[in-house]
C-alpha cells in the first residue's frame, strides 16, 4: 500500500513537471547557472591550490656566506644545517662556482664582465640552497641559522644574508589571493543559491495556484497530505536533478577549453583531465547540490502555501 502511494506521488510529480514546461525550464536554467558557478569556483580552487603547492615544492632558501668566511666555518654551518630533521636537501656552491654562475648569467653583458675583471678578485661568497621537507618548516630552519651559525668563535660574521623573507612574501601573497578568491566564491555561491531557491519557491507557488482546483477535489475525496504535497516536492527534486545533469553536460566543453588554456599558460593541472578523472565526484556534488536546492525550496513553498 505504501509503495503504491509513493509510486503515484512520484508519477504525479513527473506529470506536473512536464505539464508546466516553461515554468520548469526557467527554474532549471536558474539552478543550472548556480551549479555552473559552484563548479567554476571548484575549478578555480583546484588551480590556485595546485599552483600554491607547486610553488611551495620549488621554493628553497639561499644562505649567502660572507666573502671572508673561512672554509672550515662554512663546512661547519653546512654540516649543522644538514643535520636538522626539517631539512630535506642542501646544495652547496663554492665561491669559484658562484663566480662562474655569475659570469654565465651575464655572458652577454660585457660592461658587467669588464667591471668584474677590473676588480681582480672574486667579490662573491659561497652559498648553500636549503630545501625543507615542508614549506612551514623554513621559519624554524632560518631561526636556527640566525641563532647558531651566523657568527664563528672569533666573533666574525659567517652568514651574510638569507633570502627567506623574499620567498615568504611571495608565498603569503599567493595564499592571500586564494583566501580572497574563496571568500568571493562563497559570496557568489550564496547569491545564486538564494536566487535559485527564490525562483523554485515561486515556481512551486505558481504550480499550487494552477492546480488549486485539483487539490480541492483531492481533499474532498480524502487524499492524504503526503499524496497532495508529494508531487510538488517531487517536481522540485526534478528541477535539481535536471539542473545537475545539464551542468555536467555543459562543463564538458567548458573544461576541454579550460584544459587547453591551462596548458598554454603553463598551469600544472589540466582542468579537462581533472574533469574526466573526478567525473563521478563532480556529478555527485553538483547533482546532489541541485537535488537539495530543489527539495528544500519546494518543501518551503509547499509548507508555506499549501495548507492542508
Amino acid at each position: 500500500m505504501l509503495f503504491t502511494k509513493i509510486k503515484r506521488t512520484l508519477r504525479s510529480g513527473f506529470i506536473g513537471f512536464w505539464r508546466n514546461g516553461s515554468v520548469s525550464l526557467a527554474s532549471v536554467l536558474v539552478m543550472t547557472i548556480t551549479l555552473i558557478v559552484i563548479s567554476c569556483i571548484l575549478f578555480v580552487g583546484v588551480v590556485l591550490n595546485t599552483t600554491l603547492k607547486d610553488i611551495q615544492s620549488k621554493v628553497d632558501i639561499n644562505v649567502y656566506f660572507t666573502k671572508d668566511a673561512s672554509q672550515d666555518n662554512i663546512d661547519q654551518v653546512v654540516k649543522s644545517v644538514k643535520a636538522l630533521p626539517e631539512v630535506s636537501d642542501i646544495t652547496y656552491t663554492s665561491k669559484d662556482d658562484s663566480l662562474k654562475e655569475f659570469r654565465d648569467r651575464h655572458q652577454n653583458d660585457q660592461l658587467t664582465l669588464q667591471a668584474l675583471d677590473e676588480l681582480g678578485d672574486n667579490p662573491l661568497g659561497a652559498k648553500m640552497s636549503v630545501r625543507a621537507k615542508d614549506p612551514s618548516q623554513y621559519e624554524t630552519i632560518v631561526k636556527f641559522i640566525k641563532t647558531n651559525t651566523t657568527v664563528d668563535t672569533a666573533s666574525q660574521q659567517v652568514v651574510d644574508r638569507i633570502n627567506y623573507d623574499e620567498n615568504k612574501t611571495a608565498i603569503n601573497k599567493l595564499s592571500d589571493i586564494i583566501v580572497a578568491s574563496r571568500k568571493l566564491g562563497f559570496a557568489a555561491i550564496a547569491f545564486f543559491v538564494f536566487v535559485s531557491v527564490l525562483i523554485t519557491f515561486n515556481t512551486i507557488r505558481l504550480a499550487i495556484f494552477i492546480f488549486r482546483e485539483e487539490i480541492s477535489v483531492m481533499q474532498l475525496v480524502g487524499a492524504s497530505a503526503m499524496y497532495i504535497r508529494g508531487p510538488f516536492v517531487t517536481s522540485g527534486v526534478m528541477y535539481g536533478i535536471c539542473s545537475g545533469l545539464m551542468t555536467m553536460l555543459i562543463l564538458w566543453p567548458i573544461s576541454y577549453w579550460l584544459g587547453q588554456l591551462s596548458d598554454s599558460l603553463g598551469v600544472t593541472v589540466n582542468l579537462y583531465q581533472y574533469y574526466l578523472t573526478n567525473w563521478f565526484q563532480l556529478a555527485f556534488i553538483l547533482i546532489g547540490s541541485g537535488l537539495i536546492l530543489g527539495a528544500v525550496s519546494s518543501y518551503l513553498a509547499v509548507k508555506r502555501y499549501l495548507r492542508i
